[in-house]
């Protein structure tokens, strides 16, 4: 409904500009102009008739002017009271615009500007209480947001006598929900977080506080610590609440949680985000051990974190700074003490922190990608090795690389690795790639058939770690894979663990009976290389015949390879 038209007086006036900012004003001089315009045409009149002495005229005009000016003021004195509901409603939603104070206008009137007022007041709480929920609440499960959460927790401190008692803050993460959120619908990942919200709400205290701070974490800060068995139950309390399945839509959802917990002493406005600072610490050590886990806080976890992050920042560009350097660690046959192969290992060079064991790069670069960048470069490394040593004369070998998980996911992996044995002119069959069972399993069809196009080009296949993931015959006998390694941590121990050498057996037995080459990892004594040599294990690796060292230390054992192998110190 357009309603220009009627405002065509008010649009004249406001063209003025000492009429622009004040409607009072323009109501005052359009009465003023209404009552005195009719006046003075009568006096007029008046005057210029010739029915009346002059004497008389004046003082008719004179009577008549004071008579209107104290008409004009009363009316104008009254006016300027009748407009006051208008203006005060002006000035309530100027004040809120600005200071966000609620107005406290009267309601009881009926007309136009009771109802003004009333409706005015009436709007800005509605809207203030919006404004309140949006700040402060989560949209999708109505929980209280960070902001709020800090809010209650030191309301409630200040309520109480002892401000400086403890608070423990628990974080908690739905264990891989960015892969639930990629599997599930959009509108059904809603649904999972708010029955996740009320599945916490009911193992809460009355005194605890629960909020959403964002994606699939929420916190919880409990302010009645009883014990520190208390702690324990809570964490143990909500892990087993989420474990029970989920209906959504029909469909039953399982999930798993992780929880990060600290305890510390709240005596600042700013501890509450230090809290969930160390709770978030905590929660990604509990990931680290598995699912389902609960982890405490410690300052030990800050400098592990502190060192993940230095490496993290350093490890961008660590391939174009020429840092990363490729080892290399001989297998041998157990019978006839040649090297067979060789497995390619990368390793950081840092210009001022030195060697960085692969056990802490490697899990950072397999988290941001990069391991997929360095992995290709390791394999194109010791393609080219491998291929100089042998136009160098030596007797040609397996150069065995590891691929990561990341690598294995590429769309192009097989292309890839075809377009490396074509530049460094390296034959299919003197290249040995290692797989790991844990990855495979992610997707066994596509896993399947990526194993399956590796193999037609005549690359050797290994199931690396082999005894340490699912080791399920089912799925061993779809891997197209020519060799089982058996994993350090039976090897380790196999002469004084009977479980270990039970292992071991059962793995060397299998894999004779699928045809398949087994190499034992972690050979470091000769009592365990004669155990395994008697079992039948073809190969073994370890510190017992090298440890990992560069290529031009490799020259003189590969020249030696005929004879009997010499051991290489660590």
């Amino acid at each position: 409904m357009k309603l220009n038209h009627k405002l065509y007086l008010y649009s004249f006036l406001a063209n003025f500009g000492w009429l622009k900012k004040s409607y009072t004003t323009k109501i005052m001089l359009v009465a003023f102009l209404g009552t005195h315009v009719p006046l003075l045409t009568l006096l007029f009149s008046f005057v210029i008739s010739n029915s009346y002495s002059l004497e008389m005229a004046a003082r008719v005009m004179i009577v008549a002017l004071l008579a209107t000016l104290v008409g004009t003021a009363a009316t104008l004195y009254a006016l300027n009271h009748l407009l006051k509901p208008v203006i005060l409603t002006s000035a309530a939603l100027q004040n809120y615009l600005n200071t966000k104070t609620l107005p406290e206008l009267p309601t009881e009137y009926a007309d136009e500007a009771g109802t003004l007022m009333a409706d005015t007041s009436q709007t800005l709480h509605k809207l203030d209480e919006l404004i309140h929920y949006i700040t402060n609440y989560d949209d999708l499960t109505g929980l209280p947001n960070r902001d709020l959460f800090s809010d209650r927790v030191h309301q409630t401190l200040s309520q109480s006598e002892n401000n400086q008692r403890l608070v423990a803050v628990f974080l908690l993460g739905i264990d891989d929900f960015t892969g639930m959120s990629h599997a599930l619908e959009h509108q059904t990942t809603n649904l999972l977080l708010r029955a996740v919200a009320q599945r916490l709400s009911t193992c809460m205290l009355q005194t605890d506080i629960l909020a959403h701070l964002s994606g699939d974490e929420f916190a919880i800060a409990r302010m009645d610590i009883v014990s520190f068995e208390s702690v324990i139950k809570l964490s143990q309390l909500l892990l087993s609440t989420l474990s029970k399945p989920f209906s959504i839509e029909g469909n039953l959802i399982h999930l798993t949680a992780s929880i990060g917990i600290t305890i510390n002493v709240l005596n600042d406005r700013n501890s509450i985000y230090q809290l969930l600072q160390q709770a978030h610490m905590a929660l990604y050590q509990a990931k680290q051990q598995g699912r389902s886990q609960y982890h405490f806080y410690s300052p030990e976890i800050n400098a592990q974190l502190q060192e993940r992050l230095t490496l993290e920042n350093e490890l961008h560009g660590a391939l174009k700074r020429n840092e990363m350097l490729v080892y290399y660690q001989p297998l041998i046959d157990l019978h006839s003490r040649k090297v067979t192969a060789m497995e390619a290992l990368v390793r950081w060079q840092h210009p001022t922190l030195g060697m960085i064991s692969p056990a802490k790069f490697i899990p950072i670069a397999e988290a941001n990608g990069a391991i997929v960048p360095i992995g290709e470069w390791v394999l194109r490394t010791a393609c080219a090795q491998n291929r100089a040593w042998q136009l160098a004369g030596f007797t040609p070998i397996r150069i065995s690389v590891n691929l990561s998980a990341r690598q294995f996911e590429q769309p192009y992996l097989v292309e890839v690795i075809s377009q490396i044995l074509e530049e460094t002119e390296l034959k299919a069959s003197d290249l040995e790639l290692e797989v790991t069972e844990s990855f495979l399993m992610g997707d066994i069809e596509r896993s399947v058939k990526t194993l399956k196009k590796l193999r037609e080009l005549g690359i050797w296949l290994a199931l690396d770690d082999f005894g340490t993931g699912y080791s399920s015959l089912n799925y061993l006998k779809r891997f197209p894979v020519n060799m089982l390694k058996i994993d350090r941590s039976f090897v380790q121990d196999i002469m004084s663990n009977p479980d270990s050498a039970a292992v071991t057996n059962a793995i060397i037995a299998l894999a004779k009976s699928l045809r398949l080459s087994i190499t034992a990892e972690g050979v470091e004594t000769q009592e365990q290389l004669d155990y395994l040599r008697m079992q039948g294990c073809d190969e073994g690796q370890g510190f017992y015949f090298s440890c990992p060292v560069p290529a031009d230390i490799i020259a003189p054992m590969l020249q030696k390879s005929s004879q009997q192998m010499e051991t290489i110190p660590a």
